[in-house]
């Protein structure tokens, strides 16, 4: 999936190096694309954590409560640079906070930070847009909205990426419906918005091949389908041919579920991808969940079958 994300770019990569902060799920994945346009690519993990592996890619300890945090080699050559990690508990980016004058005396030409589409706040099912003034409810929307801030105070070459629910190989209701722990919770009215993993990919890759000057300061990447999770659901049930579970009221069970489960379920907005899609030109890989399910399932099974 990596080879056909980079092949929907314009960008082939550029001299220097990526530093991708945070290894996880999106950043591995745009690490592996980057590398596979020949640009040198250092991704961080955590000390005694697994580290990314594959060609063109080194990882690097990064324990962001050290300063510098970063061995000093992992910056050579650095031009460019994507941060995904979370606001640590004290709410402030640990990543700014460990290396942002180490950063700013870089030569860099691009930093992205992956933020949440959380930071609009709940807007009773209607769409935001990148010029709606941020309204996050949450404790955890409100840390990464003064993380956008904070980095956007540094001066650096930045562009900040809202992000709703990301799903991808691995990460759609097939496994929940397997083995039967998947619920189907029905609140009216309520939508999610998402995004493929292999689209942040292709977003960034997109931006990436814009002139400076064009790329936003501030970008939504999401799906042109927001919709209930019991439609998602119900259409992965459907490729499985498998029973769904019964439906549950969200109002007669919310006392039951966790307080993050809770917090999941008391925003309801649609975010609008029209900056993305129609401004900046970006073809989704995958427009809705319907295609990218189909895709994560012949994916899914090619892994079980070794």
């Amino acid at each position: 999936m990596v080879s056909a994300v980079v092949n929907r770019s314009q960008w082939r990569g550029a001299s220097g190096r990526m530093l991708v902060l945070g290894g996880g799920y999106s950043g591995k994945n745009f690490a592996m694309a980057v590398a596979a346009t020949g640009m040198p690519v250092h991704i961080s993990h955590r000390p005694g954590g697994a580290p990314v592996v594959g060609a063109g890619i080194n990882p690097v300890a990064f324990a962001s409560e050290l300063r510098p945090g970063l061995e000093p080699a992992a910056l050579e050559d650095v031009t460019h640079v994507l941060v995904t990690v979370p606001p640590g508990r004290d709410g402030k980016d640990p990543v700014l906070e460990s290396l942002g004058t180490t950063l700013a005396s870089l030569p860099l030409q691009w930093l992205g930070y992956l933020s949440t589409s959380g930071v609009y706040g709940d807007r009773a099912g209607a769409w935001v847009q990148e010029s709606d003034t941020p309204a996050p409810g949450l404790p955890r929307s409100r840390a990464r909205l003064a993380c956008e801030q904070a980095w956007q105070a540094s001066g650096l070459p930045l562009q900040v990426f809202r992000l709703p629910a990301i799903y991808g190989p691995g990460r759609c209701p097939f496994n929940g419906l397997r083995s039967g722990t998947s619920r189907l919770i029905h609140k009216p009215a309520q939508v999610f918005s998402r995004i493929h993993v292999d689209d942040i990919t292709g977003a960034l890759l997109h931006n990436l091949a814009l002139p400076r000057a064009q790329r936003p300061a501030v970008l939504n990447l999401a799906d042109d389908r927001p919709c209930p999770s019991s439609e998602t659901l119900g259409y992965a049930a459907h490729l499985l041919n498998c029973k769904l579970p019964e439906v549950e009221p969200y109002g007669r069970i919310q006392e039951s579920l966790s307080p993050m489960a809770r917090s999941f379920w008391s925003e309801n907005r649609r975010t609008s991808n029209r900056r993305l899609c129609v401004e900046l030109g970006y073809q989704l890989r995958y427009p809705s969940y319907r295609e990218g399910f189909r895709a994560c399932l012949l994916e899914e099974e090619r892994w079980a079958g070794g």
